[in-house]
């Protein structure tokens, strides 16, 4: 079995161009069907590691999905991620700031969606919109967004370190050309209709501008507490596989236990019974 948790990670200081890495590459599995075994025992794994994590209240996860228009974002969040439990999981959706946001420090509206000790949340698109779209789109100068990246490590350093989360990374590739024939998918149906924009293919003239940016991001913000992961997103299966197995590779690295009851197990099991015999003793009187 490949391991994607080392195959597909950017490694810290690594120079990134993305010509290099191929949007379509599917490991060792030709179709879903042949990859769907795996990721459904992937599935099944996180929901108990999940458990595992909530109940223990020590350790947290933070992933963040990053990527182009039609990517499959939210695809990740339906296929992957659909087995958590969402008493213990959030997913938060980054949309255009607001007046108010736009008063503060660009993550002023982030620190407060960081997962607490026991929990797990999915970033759906992030804080790297202000190196991504800031940037492309000129809505801060070059002095302010080329500081971020620095600004963006110090913050993942600070709630790896302070609150123990784990961060996992993901930028979903794809090609031009899957893009394009993803939106072409949305045209013809209904079911996802609601997702076009009039942007979609405006942004299209900008793929040169956001590959760059995406190549800084990756270069400069893969660290050893918050690594970056390349993901070959133009198989959305393989994308679902290797997702779900670099999840549950780390969530497993983790060494979780469940904690000792803090109860005295022999007293509770005395009153159970007390309580068992008279429910039984009842049901005869009556």
């Amino acid at each position: 079995m490949s391991n994607y948790l080392k195959k597909l990670m950017v490694k810290p200081d690594s120079k990134i161009r993305l010509k290099h890495f191929d949007p379509g590459y599917h490991g060792k599995h030709e179709s879903r069907k042949s990859a769907l075994p795996e990721i459904e025992e992937n599935r099944q794994k996180m929901e108990a590691l999940q458990y595992l994590m909530y109940a223990e209240n020590k350790h947290s996860l933070l992933i963040v999905l990053q990527g182009l228009d039609a990517a499959g974002k939210d695809g990740v969040v339906r296929h992957v991620l659909t087995g958590m439990n969402p008493s213990g999981c959030v997913s938060v959706n980054f949309k255009q700031p607001t007046a108010k946001e736009l008063a503060h420090d660009f993550l002023w509206r982030v620190h407060p969606l960081v997962p607490g000790k026991g929990s797990v949340t999915i970033f759906n698109r992030s804080h790297y919109e202000d190196v991504l779209v800031a940037r492309v789109h000129g809505l801060v100068p070059e002095e302010v967004w080329s500081k971020r990246y620095d600004q963006i490590n110090d913050f993942e350093q600070l709630i790896s370190t302070e609150n123990n989360t784990t961060i996992l990374k993901f930028f979903l590739h794809i090609s031009k050309d899957e893009q394009l024939a993803r939106f072409n998918k949305r045209l013809d149906d209904p079911a996802r209709q609601w997702k076009i924009s009039e942007s979609d293919y405006k942004e299209r003239d900008y793929w040169g501008d956001y590959t760059e940016a995406f190549e800084d991001v990756l270069t400069k913000t893969s660290t050893e507490h918050a690594p970056w992961f390349i993901i070959p997103s133009n198989h959305k299966w393989f994308r679902d596989l290797s997702i779900s197995q670099i999840i549950t590779r780390t969530m497993e690295e983790m060494n979780m236990q469940l904690l000792k009851p803090t109860v005295n197990l022999a007293e509770i099991r005395r009153e159970y019974r007390q309580a068992a015999d008279e429910e039984k003793s009842g049901r005869k009187k009556h």
